[in-house]
């Protein structure tokens, strides 16, 4: 299962680093893409909680690095509107 760290510009221009312990974000995130907070909240939430499941899967247990992950990016989003974009700017 490899580790993948993606960042997000979010719309006040500040950059934060996102943690999933799997590279299923590949099927929801490219470089580039600028999502609706809402849309991207929602797909952060859906590939976060395949990878901790995969973990779990694996080892018998949640990925607590997802949770914590999954947890930032809720804080975050609320901060903007259901409209404002996040883009990916590495994966």
């Amino acid at each position: 299962m490899p580790e993948t760290v993606f960042t997000i510009q979010l719309p006040d221009g500040t950059g934060h680093n996102c943690y999933s312990p799997s590279s299923i974000v590949h099927q929801y995130f490219s470089v580039g893409d600028k999502l609706p907070n809402q849309e991207f909240l929602k797909k952060a939430k859906e590939s976060l909680k395949i990878a901790s499941d995969r973990v779990e899967q694996k080892f018998g247990y949640q990925c607590s690095g997802a949770i914590n992950s999954l947890h930032r990016i809720e804080t975050i989003s609320a901060k903007f509107g259901p409209k404002e974009l996040i883009e990916i700017t590495h994966i």
